[in-house]
């Protein structure tokens, strides 16, 4: 089930409530009759009780002199350091669509934060950080994390620019993060799609429980945290296809559920009749009868994803087996895309299919399938040379 926000818990004074970032914030009734917030949220209830209490003896020792904490933290904010900025501020944060960030995607940042960001920058005010800064500690970042570097200098960056264009009065003036290109994820991987017989190989070396995710991974094209959260309830055998609903993404630990990557990822795929039978079997043999039970738990019967981690070591075994041992995971939607492509899927179908909101990864497929189209005409005119040789003898 998808992690939601807890209610406050009441208390003799004041309320602390969960946020589904795992933090708390705590909040209480001032002289004034209005509910005041503390200006950052905290690590764990008891630190957020221990904000209530020194707000509790302010009002006790002198009402008169007390004032709202948005005030106290104003006092103060030339000095805040971007350790007490960042998480505070993505709780605050908004999509276009008025909607804050999804639970998952909270995680996903604090993990950035906590690994990458904040052991160099944490404990540095705001406004002192410079792009000299931020240029050595982007110089001491793994060259083997590329993606990992992108993201997270990508989430310093639009911090910097909530701190300026969101936040009044500004935490920043200026934008510290200015390397160009920094923030992009180079793709050096050329696409190269499987064929049905190598998927074959693949789906034969691995172990009878693991088969149906590859054939819907590669069949589907779907990303491996949809395929973790599928449940008995999101096949339909008859049509056949697949629905997309949701996505689990593991993080500090922690599996949580929700909404695909983006909102194109809900989507019904349509599946090829020819993988049904697996599937059927897959149903009768390694799933529990009731709609929401998953199709690949961790252990047979109870309802644990089934960690990448884990998948990934019996994946390795059978790639190797079927003579493919560059073959990510993730490859197998690269070859559903291609072969989509391949059977004549527009790009419009084939952004529908995928549950991609813009069109240059689909291009991309397209690009690749044409290629395909290309060798496979050279290789009818070597058939056709090799066929005139041979009448001349």
């Amino acid at each position: 089930m998808a992690k939601t926000q807890k209610k406050a818990t009441r208390r003799g004074f004041g309320a602390i409530r969960k946020l589904p970032s795992g933090r708390h914030q705590a909040s209480y009734i001032g002289p004034d009759l209005k509910r005041h917030t503390a200006p950052n949220t905290f690590d764990t209830s008891s630190d957020a009780e221990g904000w209530l209490s020194k707000e509790r003896k302010l009002m006790v020792d002198d009402e008169k002199t007390w004032t709202a904490p948005a005030t106290r933290s104003g006092t103060r904010r030339s000095g805040v350091t971007l350790r007490e900025y960042a998480m505070p501020a993505l709780e605050r944060r908004r999509s276009r669509g008025g909607e804050k960030l999804r639970p998952r995607t909270i995680v996903l940042y604090r993990g950035l934060l906590e690994r990458v960001i904040l052991p160099t920058l944490g404990d540095m005010p705001m406004k002192s950080i410079t792009e000299a800064d931020v240029e050595a500690w982007y110089d001491t970042l793994p060259r083997d994390t590329r993606t990992q570097n992108a993201h997270a200098y990508a989430l310093l960056k639009s911090l910097f620019h909530q701190a300026i264009e969101k936040d009044r009065p500004p935490l920043a003036t200026t934008n510290p993060c200015r390397i160009s290109g920094a923030d992009k994820t180079s793709r050096v991987r050329e696409i190269r799609p499987i064929t049905p017989k190598q998927l074959e190989k693949i789906v034969r070396a691995m172990p009878e429980r693991d088969q149906a995710l590859v054939l819907l991974a590669a069949w589907g094209g779907l990303r491996y945290g949809e395929l973790a959260e599928l449940r008995r309830g999101d096949l339909d055998l008859d049509a056949p296809a697949v629905y997309v609903r949701r996505a689990v993404v593991r993080a500090d630990g922690v599996d949580i559920v929700g909404e695909p990557k983006s909102k194109n990822g809900i989507r019904k795929v349509a599946l090829s009749r020819t993988i049904v039978p697996a599937l059927r079997e897959h149903l009768d043999d390694h799933v529990a009868p009731d709609d929401d039970a998953l199709l690949f738990p961790h252990h047979p019967g109870e309802d644990k994803h089934l960690p990448q981690s884990v998948f990934y070591q019996r994946w390795i075994v059978a790639r190797d087996a079927a003579g493919v041992p560059d073959l990510r995971v993730h490859d197998l939607r690269h070859t559903s895309a291609v072969w989509a492509a391949r059977a004549g899927a527009n790009l419009r179908e084939l952004m529908d299919r995928l549950g991609h909101g813009t069109s240059a990864v689909a291009l991309r497929y397209q690009h690749v399938a044409e290629g395909r189209d290309a060798e496979i005409a050279d290789a009818m005119g070597d058939a056709a040379k090799g066929s005139k040789k041979r009448k001349k003898r």
